[in-house]
């Protein structure tokens, strides 16, 4: 066996290629359409906008698309659209990006957190149902790590107790659970496309649905200049029409929109060298023991659409116990910056689902507008309060290039086959891995 290369050996990883992990791939039909956005003073338009929307729609398979300024506010847009309200509830998994519920408070609705499952890290059916009481409006299914959740359950728990289901395609975008397309299943979507996502247009967001009441809703909340009668069959909402129900001004901006429509060309062509080079470094470290995948079975007509953020499961006790940290550092060493241990930290443990009294209320924000404290139900939230333990970061590889991904594989391959000279001298974990932002979208740290 070849010494680690944290104990001074030669490292695994001897090939640096910046176009293997470069993503969004930008080129000169990209710049020519921004270009065209500026020079033609067009920033504030919707032309361009709604152009996009139809050729998203028609891609993903919906009948509505709606653009927004971010994806927090396609998926507060979402929850409007459903008709979640004061007093009302949503579902959520606890470990997720904030955007995915938070807004929710806005409304005047409690967030109720349900556990993960630890294979696919996606929300567990079987808590789902265990959350659920006479004021739950609506599920938030979130693809999370573009894992597709096990919809099937979902709308089947949705159908049983008349509720609404949003997904959170932020990590998914062009998935497909079972040959449907993600974002298609539930009642609604809502997709972040800024800069780091699989889709990237820059700085944006994307409502999708089937349903006409949902997507005049979406408007209504946020879209003042699309609030007019050629939009707008609901006739409760015609006497509003004008000014943004929300007070919100959503609107996506045209050079996002313009990258979007030529990202779109190219996307499903450039997710599918992304999966070929993703599955191929997991299949070389098949049957290596404390790495597990976290993937699909693509037999069974699901897919990881870009494999956004991909990470591996870890299993400590196969490796004696060592902690996730140790090895991740030994990873790094061999060459992998990008093992990292953990990821999103469960949101219930956050003081602002606890104590933070954000609007002035005299009780917690999260509590305000329910008749009794439901931050009871976030109790054995596990394996939710554990996923830092249990997860590490793996390169996102853009590129199928064999011999590369053979030099990223054997890192992780050489750290876990060396495994007991790590035992010595390892710290453990520390209180708390992961964080409230955790996966970085900039060039540079922020300060």
């Amino acid at each position: 066996m070849s010494q680690l290369a944290i104990f001074g050996g030669e490292k695994a990883v001897k090939t640096v290629n910046e176009d293997m992990l470069k993503w969004p791939i930008i080129t000169k039909e990209d710049e020519a359409a921004v270009l065209d956005v500026l020079r033609t003073a067009n920033m504030s338009g919707t032309d361009i906008t709604k152009k996009f929307e139809r050729e998203f729609a028609d891609w993903i398979g919906v009948k509505y698309a709606l653009g927004f300024n971010n994806g927090t506010a396609s998926l507060l847009g979402a929850m409007f659209g459903v008709g979640v309200k004061k007093g009302d509830e949503i579902i959520c998994p606890s470990v997720t990006y904030w955007a995915s519920c938070l807004q929710a408070m806005t409304l005047g609705a409690t967030v109720v957190f349900a556990n993960v499952k630890k294979d696919t890290l996606c929300i567990d059916p079987d808590d789902i149902e265990k959350k659920i009481t006479p004021r739950t409006k609506a599920i938030v299914a979130v693809h999370y790590l573009a894992h597709p959740c096990d919809m099937d359950r979902i709308m089947e728990i949705a159908k049983k107790h008349n509720l609404k289901v949003i997904e959170d395609l932020s990590h998914a975008q062009g998935g497909y659970y079972k040959g449907k397309r993600l974002g298609t299943i539930g009642d609604a979507a809502g997709i972040s496309m800024m800069t780091g996502k699989s889709f990237a247009i820059g700085e944006g967001g994307m409502l999708i649905t089937n349903d006409r009441t949902v997507y005049e809703r979406a408007i209504a909340l946020g879209s003042y200049e699309r609030f007019t009668a050629e939009n707008i069959t609901d006739e409760e909402l015609k006497p509003y029409m004008g000014l943004p129900l929300g007070g919100y001004k959503f609107r996506m901006h045209q050079m996002s929109s313009a990258v979007g429509r030529v990202q779109l060309k190219y996307y499903d062509e450039r997710c599918a060298e992304i999966r070929k080079a993703m599955n191929y470094f997991w299949d070389l470290l098949e049957g290596v023991p404390g790495i597990r995948p976290h993937r699909v079975d693509e037999s069974t007509g699901s897919t990881m659409a870009g494999f956004y953020a991909p990470h591996g499961i870890y299993v400590s006790e196969e490796l004696g116990g060592l902690s996730v940290t140790r090895f991740c550092e030994a990873v790094r060493a061999e060459g992998v910056l990008d093992c990292t241990p953990g990821c999103n930290s469960a949101l219930h443990t956050h003081a602002l689902f606890q104590t933070a009294d954000v609007y002035g209320d005299g009780v917690p924000t999260r509590i305000a507008n329910s008749p009794e404290d439901i931050r009871k139900l976030d109790d054995n939230l596990e394996p939710a309060e554990k996923i830092g333990t249990m997860i590490y970061g793996v390169p996102w590889l853009k590129k199928f290039i064999p011999s590369e991904i053979e030099e990223y594989a054997n890192a992780y391959k050489k750290v876990a086959e060396n495994y007991k000279e790590l035992l010595e001298g390892d710290p453990g974990n520390p209180p708390r891995i992961g964080g409230w932002h955790f996966f970085k979208h900039t060039k540079k740290d922020d300060k």
